[in-house]
């Protein structure tokens, strides 16, 4: 119905109305679109205004951990004792920093099972639970709950009683070992690398965890829990290597019934360290309670597609020099490209040998830089900027003149670098050096002096003066499966094995061939035997691409692939962990033209996996990874 107003003008208000409607609409799809170009896939009920999804947003969200202050514990503590205080005051500030919130619970609410609605469980150093909270927390797993657990849990009954290991075996899946006794000021912890706990953490990385509190040994028994680290250190202790770290598991995750777990079998005020150490630890406690509460970790690969691990051969000629014609008739080194490390003036000693090695790998340099009295010595003893750089020139010239060839490689005579050595090497254009040094990785470190990058590969293994001149082991089969343990343990690190041997003992006529043997050995377990030049090729652009990750949504993990280098980067795998199962996974990008890469999911359908052939020099890609999850 039209109507005429004072001015004579005339409004249709069903006109307005249709207007106004399609315009809402239009709107409200609008909305929609935008928002599912931002969270993906979403159901109607999700963003609707109800009370439940406006509790999301407020501070009785249900997204909050549950840490327990334990009583019963306290109680068994000595009178004045503020352990578990500031065991809970630790816990306040990692969870809070995992952008988690939390509410600190008592015994009784555990007790009565008013902790089910806590998307996590945290147990810090809860030794004494009553039968009560042993049964409620089961009770929480087994219907999809999580817990983090330190030490002993639930060891000792609410009255101070000893219970015994019985919950840490059920749950768990682990068995207790042993305490560590407070004798040593620390202990070394080594992580396993490629694990969803241990996303963008150097791998094999060593904390030191003080001993204060009896850090615990266990021993993993069956397949839902995973091994994350080892006490053993293979520096300092005998034994079975492949023994010795099976039972001495410091960190491990897993499943009981329908929920999940992550275990350290220590506190977290052991951790030791300087300023990086805090880092990478926080790093793994935050890619815990990402794996607790469904969270993805991200990484890139340590090594190309197919290799587990990778090795690298150092033959170093000392005594009996012609001995490294052993190695030559062992292996083709035009085909398994070596660099082999000599004295510069043994090397003019015999200069027809080293221009035969020339022909056909590379030559690095034995160089006296001075030594430390002990390897925790912190005064430094080694020769000044000045003597370490004449030093350096002098076997570079040396080496060169004879063999006709540049040097790269330096390997210190007694095992010890500081800046000194590294400034002086970028200057004469050194790129590898070897050491022999303690190092707090299995992988190789980069490190920019002068703009320059130099590749540090620190000693991974026990080579031939331990094995043939300390054990005094002659027999090759005894030589062989002393390396083979190594090779082992560093196959499960997912770490580089460097396999060092000497004219005067592996590489003796009578035992050379058991060099052949371990590097068949090491690629039937699929690690990369390669070069040093090889390796850094890799391993500068492998480092050089950058991962970033966030969840947009239940059903949506942003990715973003960056390489500022100047260089290309070539044949990297980027490892996604969802953390859950999920099904009918996509992958777009919201940048127009973005090249999506190859990609797999795993047969568990928990990880995807990103082939990248090649990334350009300043390529960056954002990938949106759209999927429903099985058991939402």
């Amino acid at each position: 119905m039209a109507v005429r107003e004072a001015k004579g003008l005339k409004v249709n208000y069903l006109i307005i109305f249709l207007s106004g409607s399609i315009l809402l609409i239009t709107a409200f799809l609008v909305f929609l679109l935008i928002v599912k170009n931002i969270y993906g896939n979403y159901e109607l009920k999700e963003i609707l205004p109800t009370k439940n999804n406006l509790k999301f947003f407020s501070n009785e969200k249900k997204e909050k951990a549950g840490i327990l202050y334990s009583k019963y514990t306290e109680i068994m503590l000595p009178s004045g004792s503020t352990w578990l205080r500031d065991n809970v005051d630790t816990w306040k500030k990692f969870i809070k920093n995992s952008k988690l919130d939390y509410d600190i619970i008592s015994d009784q609410a555990i007790e009565l099972g008013e902790h089910f609605n806590y998307k996590m469980i945290v147990l810090p150093g809860s030794k004494s639970l009553s039968d009560k909270e042993i049964m409620q927390l089961k009770r929480y797993v087994e219907n999809g709950g999580s817990l983090f657990v330190t030490g002993g849990p639930a060891t000792y009954s609410d009255e101070g009683k000893w219970r015994g290991w019985d919950f840490f075996k059920e749950v768990f899946g682990m068995n207790f070992n042993r305490e560590i006794k407070p004798e040593e000021s620390y202990k070394v912890h080594t992580l396993r690398g490629n694990l969803p706990l241990t996303a963008q953490i150097p791998t094999g990385y060593a904390l030191k965890i003080a001993t204060w509190d009896r850090p615990i040994y266990a021993e993993v028994l069956e397949p839902r829990t995973t091994q994350v680290s080892f006490w053993y250190d293979f520096r300092r202790e005998a034994g079975l290597v492949r023994e010795e770290i099976q039972k001495s598991a410091g960190i491990a995750y897993g499943s009981y019934g329908k929920g999940r777990f992550v275990w350290f079998g220590f506190e977290l005020n052991s951790v030791l360290g300087v300023q990086k150490d805090y880092i990478y630890f926080e790093k793994l406690f935050n890619n815990s309670v990402n794996w607790l509460i469904y969270q993805p970790t991200a990484f890139i690969n340590d090594w190309p597609t197919s290799y587990d691990a990778a090795m690298i051969i150092v033959p170093t000629i000392k005594e009996q020099p012609q001995n490294i014609n052993y190695f030559g008739n062992v292996f083709n080194l035009t085909h398994l490209p070596t660099t082999v490390f000599v004295d510069p003036m043994l090397a003019k000693q015999n200069p027809g040998l080293l221009k035969s090695i020339a022909q056909k790998g590379d030559l690095g340099a034995i160089v006296d830089i001075g030594f430390l009295e002990s390897a925790d010595d912190t005064v430094n003893k080694l020769y000044s900027k000045e003597v370490q750089h004449s030093t350096l020139k002098f076997a570079a010239d040396t080496l060169k003149k004879v063999s006709g060839k540049t040097v790269k490689a330096l390997m210190p005579l007694n095992g010890y670098y500081d800046d000194n050595t590294l400034q002086s090497m970028t200057q004469l254009n050194y790129t590898y050096l070897v050491t022999d040094s303690l190092t707090d990785r299995s992988v190789p470190e980069i490190r920019i002096r002068n703009n320059k990058p130099i590749m540090i590969i620190t000693k991974t293994a026990r080579d031939d003066y331990e094995v043939v001149r300390n054990y005094g082991l002659v027999n090759p089969a005894y030589q062989r499966y002393t390396y083979e343990e190594d090779v082992d343990r560093v196959l499960f690190e997912g770490g580089l094995y460097v396999f060092k041997v000497h004219t005067e003992y592996q590489l003796q006529p009578q035992y050379s061939s058991v060099i052949k043997d371990i590097v068949n050995y090491a690629k039937s377990k699929k690690m990369w035997v390669t070069s040093l030049q090889e390796l850094e090729n890799w391993w500068v652009h492998r480092i050089g691409v950058e991962v970033r990750y966030e969840s947009r949504s239940k059903r949506r993990i942003a990715v973003e692939l960056n390489n500022p280098r100047d260089e290309k980067a070539f044949d990297l795998i980027v490892q996604v962990n969802f953390n859950k199962r999920v099904r009918n996974v996509t992958v777009s990008s919201d940048i127009i033209n973005t090249k999506i890469p190859k990609y797999k999911l795993d047969s568990d359908s928990k990880t995807i996996f990103f082939y990248l052939d090649k990334m350009e020099a300043h390529e960056t890609r954002s990938l949106l990874i759209d999927f429903d999850n099985v058991d939402s």
